[in-house]
């Protein structure tokens, strides 16, 4: 199947599975009581809305460059996934407002059953749809999608810990009968907030890096350097190696130096040859190359990429 077409359709089981997750956990939270299951619901209300997003963007950040976004619309990747992150920060600190009040003030919770039953419902949909999303995402590079997928598997903790809570107050009225361990109802909730915060400064680091367009990877570059380098009997030379990312999008520039009696023809077949090698390693990027003649004098930016044998260089400008 088509990338996009995988991309759009697992987003789109994402958002149905959230749906389904958010009313079950409302309707029992509010059934029993019980602030940590409604803070879940929150919790899967805010995943619900990052994966609307989410799908929003996986069909936009594909659409081709145009007059006015000539660098394409990859980066609308990057900006969904920093506004799922401030969306999950505010969620985490109204959860713990609300686990704070209830914790002063404790409140019997009934059917306690139905909420370790609907947490483990909830458990088990976010691990399958959340390794959907992580495969997805990452056999296509889709930022939103990873996003998306680290939202659902930290509901899949977050509803796990609620259950334990649930389970040990269910337990606690057998074993110590007339014992009040409700308050282990909005600790648990508070749990969840402090992992949520967590998983929001995560998302947050990996969404922003690129909008502030930091370099590629050390290995992605390495890689790049290495096509370059393959073509040492042709080429004398690079400096200036530049890279960023946009979504699933890559941009490479570089110079090449190459000898000064090389032919225009011949010198535009290299940068040819190199970019195809470089989009074979990472498909859908932009390459720019600048070719430069090399008078073997060596300015101290050309030193680290010079091709040239040691005996062949003239170092100047130190």
């Amino acid at each position: 199947m088509d990338p996009q077409r995988r991309k759009v359709r697992v987003a789109i089981f994402s958002v149905l599975s959230n749906t389904t997750l958010v009313t079950m956990k409302l309707f029992v939270g509010l059934l029993i009581g019980s602030v940590s299951i409604i803070s879940e619901a929150i919790h899967s209300g805010v995943d619900l809305l990052a994966a609307i997003i989410a799908l929003f963007s996986v069909k936009t950040s594909s659409i081709p460059a145009d007059s006015r976004h000539p660098f394409g619309h990859g980066k609308i990747e990057n900006i969904s996934g920093t506004i799922e992150a401030l969306l999950i920060f505010i969620a985490a600190v109204w959860i713990i407002i609300e686990a704070m009040k209830k914790l002063m003030h404790p409140e019997p919770i009934e059917t306690i059953g139905w909420g370790v039953g609907v947490m483990l419902i909830s458990a088990a949909i976010n691990m399958i749809v959340s390794t959907m999303l992580f495969k997805v995402g990452r056999e296509t590079d889709s930022i939103a999608l990873q996003a998306d997928a680290w939202h659902l598997r930290t509901d899949v903790y977050t509803s796990i810990g609620v259950m334990v809570s649930l389970g040990l107050i269910w337990m606690s009225q057998w074993i110590f009968p007339g014992t009040d361990f409700f308050w282990l109802d909005p600790v648990a909730a508070m749990g969840v907030a402090l992992l949520i915060i967590k998983a929001a400064y995560n998302l947050t680091v990996q969404s922003a890096k690129d909008l502030m367009d930091v370099n590629l990877p050390g290995d992605e570059i390495e890689r790049i350097r290495r096509c370059i380098l393959e073509h040492g009997s042709v080429v004398r030379g690079f400096h200036d190696l530049r890279t960023r990312k946009a979504g699933h999008f890559r941009f490479v520039e570089f110079h090449l130096k190459v000898d000064p009696h090389m032919s225009v023809m011949n010198s535009h077949g290299i940068t040819k040859i190199l970019k195809k090698k470089i989009k074979e390693q990472f498909p859908g990027t932009t390459v720019t190359i600048h070719v430069e003649p090399c008078d073997r004098n060596c300015v101290d930016k050309c030193i680290e990429g010079c091709l040239l044998p040691d005996d062949q260089r003239r170092p100047i400008g130190r």
